[in-house]
């Protein structure tokens, strides 16, 4: 279990004191609340500091104005301005309590209060729910602190209310159970799987931070094994992996089972830390499959096609949860040669560097490493027999790192020559022709039948007309 303080185990930054002093000298009650306090008990260093205050967001704007510090009004209809502290934005909210949630995102009405306590009581998980004073000390109505004790994601109050009133909080539970390797106490639990479908009214792009989250901690092979219910609401793409049977000899685990393994092995190849495009590519690399399978007449399923038509699922429903457009189109790389064959012969290195530059130009190195460890962690993913691959994808490796120290051309940029010397040499005018004739040569450089000098490419294309 985590080591959970009974304080704080570092003060509250200085930028923040200055918020909190600035409105308790103006005769106003002010706490930290959110994540700092959740961290700051975990031993967690962290920068944001929020905080929470008797005072209406038209006082709070006089008194911190007044002490000097730039204000923004950032949310005014639920009682929050932003002040620029010592360079630090600090985010100042009234106490507050919310009304029905008739879209079950957004209340239908604020009303601010004068009691704390009612402000902590509408919050969505307990260790999100404590406030914390440098002389009051430590305000924990609900058990946050037990519930860091314990290691779960517990909801305030009744569950399924907090979920009702804002479906989003669905996915943030999972968000926060994967970052601080929690698990989700039960009657959260239960409420969760109710509540998944209504994800569906959630903007898109919303479930896409969350999601990101979950991403990002590393923790995505836990989810799929005890959130999948969740994550499948959030990326529906994932739903038919559920108790696929991949009848495959190679493998020897469901489709679902198979995924949260490659994500986990992901993780390790990668030292801990990979990419974003390469962690959704490690949970979207088989999402073809389901699309594309089919059982010859010995009971032994097909994928034909699976990594094209997973490369266009997983580019479509990245830039559907509103991501960046580079992490779905390295993502998207990724799956779509997930299953390539790698020869590590210096046609076979350049070739799939080529390939991987035509749908990333000027991403080929990091992507063909980045491929390395998906691939690594598809085998592992497998039986014992396919793990072995390992093995050949280090000699790959190898051969790689080896091509590119020494400057090798996958590129038409890397020849030796350009276009004013194919235009020279077959007596062209700028078209189509002379990038046909560059490609030529790149191919020749590539499969080894030319030398990539000056020279050398000028006789051979004279020699080929």
């Amino acid at each position: 279990m985590p080591a959970v303080r009974d304080a704080p185990a570092y003060p509250v930054p200085g930028y923040g004191l200055r918020v909190l002093r600035a409105l308790e000298d103006a005769g106003f009650e002010a706490w930290v609340v959110g994540g700092w306090v959740r961290d700051a008990l975990l031993g967690a260093p962290m920068h944001d500091v929020d905080v929470t205050t008797s005072a209406t967001w038209q006082e709070t704007e006089r008194v911190l104005s007044a002490a000097g510090m730039e204000v923004h009004e950032t949310g005014i209809a639920h009682g929050t301005v932003t002040a620029v502290s010592e360079g630090w934005p600090v985010e100042v909210t009234t106490y507050r309590v919310e009304g029905a949630y008739s879209d079950r995102r957004h209340p239908d009405e604020v009303r601010f209060v004068r009691d704390v306590r009612e402000d902590l009581a509408r919050r969505d998980f307990t260790v999100n729910a404590m406030a914390y004073h440098p002389e009051r000390g430590l305000l924990d109505l609900f058990g946050g602190r037990e519930d860091l004790v314990c290691g779960v994601v517990r909801a305030v109050g009744d569950p399924y209310r907090r979920f009702e009133e804002d479906a989003l909080r669905v996915l943030r539970a999972v968000r926060f159970a994967c970052r601080l390797g929690f698990e989700v106490e039960p009657r959260t639990q239960a409420a969760l799987v109710a509540c998944a479908p209504e994800l569906d009214g959630i903007a898109r792009e919303r479930v896409g931070q969350e999601m990101g989250g979950v991403i990002a901690s590393g923790r995505v092979a836990w989810a799929l094994r005890h959130e999948f219910d969740v994550v499948a609401r959030a990326v529906p793409v994932l739903a038919p992996m559920r108790g696929m049977d991949q009848r495959s000899p190679y493998h020897a685990y469901d489709l679902l089972e198979h995924t949260a393994r490659a994500c986990a092995a992901v993780e390790a190849f990668a030292g801990g830390v990979p990419t974003q495009a390469l962690r959704w590519a490690a949970l979207l690399h088989d999402v073809g499959k389901p699309v594309c399978a089919s059982v010859d007449g010995d009971g032994r399923g097909h994928f034909r096609d699976h990594q094209r038509v997973g490369a266009a699922i997983c580019r479509n429903a990245l830039l559907g949860l509103a991501l960046p457009r580079e992490v779905a189109g390295r993502a998207a790389a990724l799956v779509r040669y997930h299953d390539r064959h790698l020869s590590a012969s210096p046609a076979g290195v350049r070739r799939l560097l080529r390939r991987l530059d035509q749908a990333r130009p000027g991403e080929a190195p990091a992507l063909a490493y980045q491929l390395l460890d998906l691939q690594r962690a598809d085998a592992v993913g497998k039986t014992r027999a396919c793990a072995q691959r390992t093995v050949s994808l280090a000699v790959f490796e190898q051969a790689l790192s080896a091509e590119l120290a020494g400057g090798t051309a996958f590129r038409v940029r890397d020849l030796a020559v350009g276009g004013g010397d194919v235009m020279r040499e077959l007596g062209l005018t700028p078209g189509p022709a002379v990038g046909e004739a560059l490609s030529g040569l790149l191919d020749g450089v590539i499969y080894g039948r030319v030398e990539n000098s000056r020279d050398a490419l000028l006789a051979w294309l004279r020699e080929r007309g």
